[in-house]
Formats: structure tokens, sequence, C-alpha cells
């Protein structure tokens, strides 16, 4: 373990700051920042454990210089003018932890460049010029953990150039001219957990791009200018991934067969390539995803059914800046019983609809700078916006109520009164014509009383006529002769005993 050495009272003494810098000998750090310098001062207390040269005009590494300062634990040469490290400058350098050596001028590091610093956990060479990684390059860093490589101009990662760098977590290699994921440079970077490559040129991930890194949680790919992934490009990462960025690229459907490999991954951001729709099933196999962002697609236009049918856990879903979003379809979001974070921030939806969503269970909700038109059919969430307190959502339309923030019109600024009374006008007008209709009915029936009597008498004794007319047929089937005729047959007939067969 690593122990703080506290200056000696000669040390202290000895010890000179420079001008316009700032010297702290109880915390044992040294500021000198914008100060114009052309070197390392090494006039300083050897005991310093920071050293901050941030912005000055230092060209190089002084060994010399650094010979003094064995205690330092955290150098930063940001924004000056380096272009180039003496190898082995810094081997006095042993329990240094920290190196910042962004936004200089370095075109050039080789495997002496960093020989001695063994406990070195990040290091920094974002925004220089560097081209190439040879081999071995960071074997010294047995114990680095983050380095970032990323805003430089490399073109070519050697095979061995990660080789001893078992423990290393974050790894930047973003904003380059790689036109090919370096895949063969992985296979020393077992531990890496964070890997961020995008703004490179590789239009097309092949099989087994990462192989080798089995403990990666985030992926970062954004603007790599991909246009086509293939089938198994995420093969080896589906146990740990936990978060892709794909934003920025250039596919134009969502690679749903690729994705559905990665079963534990909660985070994806894929907005701004130029796919048309979200259809059925376009996350399928991701039911762990909880956080799903999609901004700045530029013909995006609809969200079909069934869209997030197999997301189920998705907690937070982003729909920002998709100008020409407008449509999604019923029971997209209703579909969703664990959404508690919605933003459709800045899309093109003109309206929403009641049912969209199970909008008072949200925790969060940004419906802004959308143009809707403010009609009465928007009072559900004029009322829900009073509810809560949420960003203001401005009408863009009628033209009076432009700009105007929807939580604070009235019923009446938004037509209620005129669309409740067209309808009760409507409804007065026709019970108005059942009752004259009744009336008429009524007034002539009391008119002509007489012939309406007249007319029911007729029918009644025509009805009765019929009834006689039916029952004398009834009688002359069987008149008086017949019937006495019958009635003898019938009195002839006379049983035959049983013992007279």
């Amino acid at each position: 373990m690593l122990t703080t050495i506290t200056p000696s009272k000669e040390s202290s003494v000895n010890a000179v700051c420079p001008p316009s810098c700032i010297c702290n000998d109880e915390t044992l750090t040294v500021v000198c920042k914008e100060n114009l310098l052309n070197e390392v001062p090494i006039t300083l207390n050897p005991s310093i454990e920071r050293l901050i040269l941030k912005q000055n005009r230092i060209k190089t590494v002084d060994v010399a210089a650094f010979q003094f300062y064995g205690s330092l634990r955290h150098i930063d040469f940001s924004f000056n003018q380096l272009v180039k490290i003496p190898p082995q400058a810094l081997v006095k350098q042993s329990r240094l932890i920290e190196l910042h050596l962004n936004h200089n001028k370095l075109s050039n590091i080789t495997d002496k460049t960093f020989v001695g610093l063994i406990a070195l956990t990040v290091l920094n060479l974002r925004s220089n010029y560097l081209e190439d990684l040879p081999d071995k390059v960071f074997k010294p860093l047995i114990h680095l953990k983050e380095l970032d490589l990323g805003q430089n101009r490399i073109q070519r990662i050697d095979s061995g150039t990660f080789e001893g760098m078992s423990m290393l977590k974050v790894l930047f290699l973003d904003d380059n001219q790689l036109t090919r994921v370096p895949t063969i440079s992985f296979q020393f970077l077992a531990s890496l957990a964070e890997l961020r490559i995008g703004l490179n040129s590789f239009r097309n991930l092949t099989n087994e791009s990462f192989l080798g890194l089995n403990s990666l949680t985030t992926l970062d790919l954004s603007g790599a200018e991909l246009v086509n992934i293939s089938d198994h490009a995420f093969q080896g990462l589906n146990n740990n991934l936990r978060n892709l960025i794909l934003t920025d690229n250039r596919l134009v459907t969502i690679p749903t067969k690729q994705l559905s490999k990665l079963s534990r991954l909660e985070e994806l951001s894929i907005g701004q390539n130029p796919f048309p729709s979200l259809l059925k099933n376009s996350f399928k196999g991701l039911t762990n995803l909880r956080n799903l962002v999609i901004s700045g697609a530029p013909e995006l236009t609809t969200i079909e059914s069934g869209a997030f049918s197999d997301n189920l856990n998705l907690e937070s879903l982003a729909l920002i800046s998709n100008k020409r979003l407008s449509y999604v379809a019923e029971g997209v979001l209703t579909g969703l019983p664990n959404l508690k974070d919605l933003v459709l921030r800045d899309n093109g939806f003109t309206t929403f609809k009641e049912s969209l969503a199970a909008w008072p269970e949200l925790r969060k909700l940004d419906l802004s700078d959308n143009q809707l038109e403010c009609e009465c059919s928007l009072v559900w969430l004029r009322d829900l916006l009073l509810q809560r307190n949420t960003t203001h959502v401005l009408c863009a339309s009628p033209s009076s109520l432009k700009d105007k923030p929807l939580k604070f019109l009235t019923s009446e600024d938004l037509g209620c009164s005129t669309y409740v009374g067209s309808h009760q006008t409507i409804i007065g007008a026709i019970c108005g014509i059942v009752v004259a209709l009744i009336a008429l009915l009524l007034f002539l029936a009391y008119r002509y009383r007489h012939k309406v009597h007249d007319v029911f008498k007729n029918y009644e004794w025509r009805k009765q006529t019929k009834v006689n007319t039916k029952q004398a047929e009834y009688q002359k089937t069987f008149n008086d002769d017949e019937f006495i005729i019958r009635t003898a047959q019938h009195q002839t007939l006379k049983p035959i005993p049983v013992t007279e067969l």
C-alpha cells in the first residue's frame, strides 16, 4: 500500500514556487496553469504528489527534471505542445497513478516510453497525432485500468499492442481512422468492460468482431459509418453486454436478428440512423431491455403495433428530435407495464391520444417541442399537465394559441364551449321535431275522431260477422237428420261376448 510522504523542513525551505504557480505543501500539490512555461520547474518541493502543468508551452518531458520528484502520483501535462517523450523519461515515477498527456502533439510512442510506470492506472493520450500503435507499447503498464487513445490519427493497431494489459477495464479508440475493428488485438483484454470505438470508418461488422472481450459490458459504436452488421457480429458478448450504442450510423433497418443474441442487454441507443419505421418485434429477444433511446432519426415516421412486444421490462423510452415521427400505433405503450419515464420531445406529433399510454403512472413525462394543435380533444392532457411538474407543452396552432402553454389554457380557449354548444343545438333540434310530430298526430286524431270511430266500428262489425259465419258453417256440417242417423248406427253396434268366440 502506498503511503503519503510528508515533506521535510529542509525540502520546504529550499523549494521555490515559480511565479503565478500555486504550491501547497500541506496537500503536496503544485498547480501551474496558463503560465507560459516552456519546461518542467526543477525548484519545487521534492515531495510533491500532484503536479498540474496544464495549458503551457512545454514541448518535451525533461528526464533530469523528473528525477527530483519521485513521490508523484498525479501528473497533468494536458493542453501543452508536447511533441515527444524521451525513452525512460518517467522511469523514476514508480508511484505514479495518473498521467494525462491529452491535447498535445505526440506522434510517436514506443515500448520504452512508459518504462517504470508500474503503478499507473490511468493514461490519457486523447487528441494527439498518433498514427499507429506498435507491439508491446503498453506492456510496462501492468496495472493500467483506463486507456484513452481517442481523437488521434490511428490507422493501424498491431496484434500485440495490448500485450500485458490483463487488468485494463476501459479503452477509448473513438474518433480515429480505423477501417476495421482490430479484433486480433483484443486477445489480451479479457478484463475489458468498456470499449468506445465509434467515429471510425468500419462500414461493416464482420462475424465475431469482438472475439475475446467476454467481460465487455459497454460497447460504443456511434458514428462508425456502419451500413451492415453480420448476423454473428456480437458473438461472445451475450453473457455480459449491458449497454450498446449504435447512434449516428447508416442502418436502414433495425438489426433485429443481430441484437436478439444480446439477451442481457439493458440499454440501447440507436438514433440518427435512416430507418423509416419500427416494425413488429423490432427488438425481439431483448427481454431485459430497460432503457431505449431513439433520437434524431431523420426518416422515422411510424411505430407499428407490437414494436416493443418483447420488451416488457422497459422502464425508460426516449423518442427525441425525430422530426417526421407523428404516428404511434394504438396500444404500443400501454402494453409496457414497467414504463416509468417517457420522453416524446421534439418530434412531429400534432396531438396525443389519451389511450396512447398509462399517463398517470409515469414518473417522468416530457412532451415538449411538438407541433401540437390545441383543441378540445386535448383537455385531458391539459388536466394531466396541471397535476404534474412537467416542462411546458406549447401550442403550435391555431394561430391565436401559438406558443401558449397548454396547461394554462381554459376549456373555452380550447374551443370546448363551441363544441358542446353545437352538439346541444343538434340534440335540441331533434327533440323539437319529435315533439312537433307527436303534436300533429294528436291534432289529426282529434279533428277526425268521428271518422276514426267509424273505421274502428266497421272493423269490429266485420270481425263479428266473420265469426258468426264460421259458426254457421260449422253447424251446417252436422244437421239434425245426420246426427240422428249417426246416433242410431252407433247403438246397433253391440259388443261380441268372449264366450261366443
